[in-house]
């Protein structure tokens, strides 16, 4: 048993070696599938942040996503603009929302500062779908995507490694986190913000500290949406993608950026697969549901999530 523990630490960095490995064998559509996934493992993870690693649930998280998003699009003009500067500029303008967000939201609790960051996301949601700078309901389009000398996002498989690139630097970055002082003070509040604050930590700091680095990662992921697809549009700002995002982090397991990531890919599985004919049939037309039924069984025989069944082969598997 303790051997296979330590074998799973090094699960993330075999798959990510894998992907690399077997990227340029995929076709056009599972690329673009797998692409779609990593991005949205990184907005997992950026979640994950706060609510696993801080105790703090956030129903306003799809803001940060949409708002990196759009600044990435906004930013690019007709011309097109460099990752250099795109990248940083959507990540900065998510994490500077998520500042004011949370430096305002962080001062309730409890289902009050659930609804405090409901309120500012859909704030943002309103000004992208209803003013023009948003472009409206429509959204805008990128007219180039985003580059860096050859480092092209218009190529497929330079997009697939930077996607890639991507989540293991937001994963190893969180692993660090969780690993650190500040980590372990997040780890604290979450389990008895009372007794840390008794203890003479500054929790207010820490947890505006979390709340804007979730923001600015969840920015990133924005980001590689926007250059991905090259349009935005006010939806990834809605509050169902943050419930959608929330969802991921249960069905794959609280407190575990490996669960994190399983959400993800479990999630977006599931809504592929009942949402096509070729699966399920006549069911593909009423998938909300299907898939509203196979998340609440998964919860209910699942209760630590998906990353539970390998937690009771390897109990000190703690990434």
């Amino acid at each position: 048993m303790r051997r296979l523990a330590d074998f799973s630490r090094f699960v993330p960095l075999l798959c990510a070696v894998a992907l690399g490995l077997l990227g340029p064998l995929f076709s056009p559509y599972v690329s673009d599938f797998v692409v779609k996934i990593m991005i949205l493992s990184i907005f997992a993870l950026s979640l994950e942040l706060l609510v696993g690693m801080t105790g703090l649930v956030s129903l306003g998280h799809a803001a940060f996503y949409g708002i990196g998003a759009y600044a990435t699009v906004l930013a690019s003009g007709a011309e097109g603009g460099s990752i250099a500067w795109l990248l940083p500029l959507a990540m900065g303008a998510a994490g500077l929302y998520a500042l004011v967000v949370g430096a305002l939201s962080l001062r309730t609790r409890g289902v009050y500062f659930i609804m405090v960051t409901l309120a500012f996301a859909q704030m943002a949601y309103f000004v992208a779908h209803d003013t023009k700078l948003g472009g409206g309901s429509d959204g805008i389009y990128m007219y180039v995507r985003p580059a860096l000398g050859a480092l092209d996002m218009e190529n497929r498989r330079v997009q697939f490694y930077l996607v890639l690139a991507a989540l293991a630097a937001t994963y190893g970055l969180l692993a660090l986190v969780r690993r650190s002082r500040f980590g372990a003070a997040l780890a604290g509040i979450r389990v008895n913000e009372q007794r840390m604050r008794a203890a003479g930590f500054a929790v207010y700091g820490y947890k505006l500290a979390a709340f804007t680095l979730a923001g600015a990662l969840a920015g990133l992921a924005g980001f590689l949406l926007a250059a991905r697809d090259g349009v935005v549009n006010p939806e990834l700002l809605a509050w169902h993608n943050s419930g959608e995002v929330l969802l991921m982090i249960i069905l794959g397991g609280l407190g575990h950026l490996r669960g994190a990531i399983i959400g993800a890919v479990a999630f977006t599985l599931l809504k592929e697969v009942l949402s096509t004919q070729a699966f399920v049939g006549p069911l593909a037309d009423h998938w909300q549901l299907t898939l509203g039924l196979a998340i609440i069984a998964f919860v209910a025989l699942l209760p630590k999530g998906l990353i539970g069944i390998a937690a009771r082969l390897s109990p000190k598997g703690d990434l």
